[in-house]
Formats: C-alpha cells, structure tokens, sequence
C-alpha cells in the first residue's frame, strides 16, 4: 500500500477561536474556507465546544481537523489545523497566545479583563498568525510587538 506523501505547507493554522464558559464566540479568526458561511462556523464552534468543554485532554480530532485547547477560568482558547498537522506545532501557537494574552493581561485572562483589552487580543493573533502562517512563538516578541504598536497608535492620535 502507496503511503500518501503530502507536499510540505506554511499555512498550518486554519483558525484561532476563543469562546466562553457558556460556548458563545468571543473571538475567531477563520484562515481558509473549511466554513465559509457564518451559520457553519457558528455550528463547528459548538460542536468543538460540547466535544472539548468537560475534558482534561489538551487535543481533539474533530470533523477532520486537528483541535488543541485550553481553557483559562471563563473562557476556552481554540487552534485549529488540518487533520494531518503537526500537533507540536498547533500547540506552539496555543501557548504562544495564551502566554502573550497573560502577560498583557497581567495574569488575569478571564472574560472580562479580555473584552476589555480586545484591540491587544487583535493585535496579537495578528503577530502570531497571518493568513494562516505562523509568524512567531515567543511570547515575548510578541507582547513588545504589541506594545509598539500601541506607542505608534498613540503617538498618530497626538499628531493628529
């Protein structure tokens, strides 16, 4: 039997998803086309959260994607791949944001010190992942990045 060799690929994330202790979005960001309706993503978003909300397990096979959470208090952190993704890799991305959003959060990564903060969670997500490609995994770089981004901002409203 011919194994199946697939062609080495950047875009590993295929979406970042942030839902409440009730299921409820927060947060998504969708990286491809696998749900492209609302009312699609919307149902994938419930089905992952009913499948994940009462485990331990930090991983999931779901619908044939590859599902690596975490829940911190009041809210469930979600990255998603394709079936045949490096879990390692999804895993890095997880930790990576989950560790950016605690260290601008100052340690308080519940729901609403996080919709209170929403542009740095924007930010974020946008320094880790783009288009589906992972940028970067060091939470350190990626809180400065977004805390330079804020200073410009700031500085561009002044000068206004």
């Amino acid at each position: 039997m011919e194994a199946l060799i697939l062609e080495p690929s950047l875009y590993t994330v295929k979406a970042v998803i942030i839902l409440d202790n009730d299921g409820d979005r927060l947060f998504v960001k969708y990286y491809d086309d696998t749900y492209p309706s609302a009312k699609e993503q919307k149902a994938f978003e419930k089905n992952i959260f009913n499948k994940t909300h009462r485990t331990d397990s930090e991983i999931a096979l779901l619908e044939g994607l590859t599902v690596v959470y975490k829940s911190s208090i009041d809210l469930y952190f979600y990255v998603i791949g394709s079936s045949h993704e490096n879990e390692l890799m999804l895993t890095a991305v997880l930790n990576c944001l989950f560790d950016s959003l605690s260290q601008m959060l100052r340690k308080n990564v519940e729901k609403r010190a996080l919709l209170e903060n929403m542009e740095g969670l924007f930010l974020a997500v946008d320094e880790i992942v783009d288009g589906g490609v992972v940028l970067e995994s060091d939470p350190q770089q990626v809180v400065h990045r977004v805390l330079q981004s804020a200073k410009e901002q700031i500085k561009w409203s002044l000068l206004r």
